[in-house]
């Protein structure tokens, strides 16, 4: 694996970053293609001296081919995710994700990259017809109107252009679904840093009683994957997993969203009631992938809940103050 090149696009994401260490962790040569618009690139301090970052634009084919030129593998992350941008710039989500899984097929397979791993998104479901969800349930977009569905559209199409611009071209087209992942320095705009600063910040209110509001009635499920164990999960399905196959990446331990809230609350230290508000429109009542197929590969979560929480909420203890002005109490 030592001799192995990989290009990581979106490497300064949480998902890329981790999964980027961790290449380099194992001896891997490693380029990385971002932006830098929404990641950051602290994430990649540990190993800077280790790896070729290229800033360069996902959307840009010309660059895309020169970065990919004599690698082995892509792992095409690069995406304008969180809720947040889901519903403030729609238009951005779907113009990076659409135009960029196009250059990044059209532009790895001109520089004669054999292999290529597509990230895509438990969001392409919305609300699935089954749960656990394993990875034949049908995708669906609800509603065209509502820009939330930016994103998972974008993932929808995403996946029609790995699979069906690349069959002719490429050794080996993986897509892998991840699901809730969830660790230390994974941005400020997504449900558990929300959760664990808003938690801080109740905590150091004087006094009187400690309300700690959930969207929904809190029955709604989710299950969540630490993402050192997610992304030992994408370099499992690489090395062990199929041709032109999607894997569901993630944990499958289902949790309501008041006993998430709780075990924040104990991660912080914090006594807290918990009350419930009207739900957003779109959102999913449930959701928790079957991951029968990655398990046959030999993968399997190693990181508890409680355990992963812990951990996030220390970092995010550390590095609140960078964004103290955006808490929502």
């Amino acid at each position: 694996m030592g001799s192995r090149t990989a290009v990581v696009t979106g490497g300064s994401g949480f998902i890329g970053a981790y999964l980027t260490r961790r290449l380099v962790h194992d001896g891997w040569t490693v380029r990385v293609m971002d932006t830098m618009a929404r990641g950051e690139k602290s994430r990649l301090d540990p190993v800077i001296d280790h790896i070729d970052l290229q800033t360069g634009d996902v959307r840009d084919i010309d660059a895309v081919r020169k970065v990919c030129k004599g690698a082995d593998v892509v792992f095409h992350l690069a995406a304008i995710n969180g809720t947040e941008n889901f519903y403030n710039h729609p238009d951005l989500v779907l113009d990076v994700g659409l135009r960029g899984a196009l250059a990044i097929v059209e532009g790895a397979r001109d520089a004669g990259v054999p292999d290529m791993v597509v990230a895509s998104s438990a969001e392409v479901y919305q609300t699935p017809a089954t749960v656990p969800t394993d990875e034949t349930v049908a995708l669906m977009l609800p509603d065209s109107l509502n820009p939330r569905y930016s994103y998972g559209g974008s993932k929808i199409v995403s996946e029609l252009i790995a699979f069906n611009y690349a069959r002719d071209h490429y050794s080996k087209m993986q897509v892998f679904r991840p699901h809730n992942v969830y660790g230390p320095d994974m941005g400020f705009k997504h449900v558990l840093p929300q959760f664990l600063l808003r938690a801080f910040a109740l905590k150091e209110q004087p006094g009187g009683d400690k309300i700690f509001e959930i969207q929904g009635d809190g029955s709604e499920t989710r299950a969540f994957a630490y993402v050192d164990d997610v992304v030992s999960g994408i370099i499992t399905m690489w090395e062990k997993g199929a041709h032109r196959e999607i894997y569901h990446i993630g944990n499958d331990q289902e949790i309501s969203i008041t006993e998430l809230a709780t075990l924040t609350a104990e991660a912080v230290g914090l006594q807290m009631e918990i009350k419930g508000t009207e739900a957003p429109a779109g959102a999913t009542p449930r959701r928790c992938p079957d991951i029968s197929k990655m398990r046959a590969l030999g993968y399997a979560p190693q990181v508890d809940l409680r355990a992963g929480l812990q951990k996030t909420a220390t970092w995010y203890e550390a590095h609140r103050a960078a964004n103290s002005d955006n808490v929502l109490l």
